[in-house]
């Protein structure tokens, strides 16, 4: 068994108050959980109106799999948020 996590770190330039980021982020973190059935949580900038870091982690039962789930929610992530991809960090455990 495995841990597959992954962090993304986006960047939504017309985000001004953080209620509008927080509807950014609960969105994103339902339809990803929904997907994937992974965990998902804002681990970072909680009080930076246009920064968003979502940390993802799912239990997998070996590398190919664990780089096909990251591989998908990667893909996702770019194609259900306006936001930007700053950077993108996986790591297997």
């Amino acid at each position: 068994m495995l841990i597959a996590a992954m962090i993304f770190r986006l960047h939504a330039p017309w985000v001004h108050s953080l209620k509008e980021k927080r509807m950014i982020v609960k969105s994103l973190m339902a339809k990803l959980q929904n997907r994937f059935h992974v965990s998902a949580a804002e681990i970072d900038e909680q009080d930076t109106h246009q920064i968003i870091v979502i940390g993802i982690a799912a239990i997998v039962p070996n590398n190919a799999l664990a780089d096909s789930i990251m591989d998908e929610i990667s893909l996702f992530v770019e194609e259900n948020t306006e936001a930007e991809i700053l950077d993108e960090t996986r790591e297997i455990r």
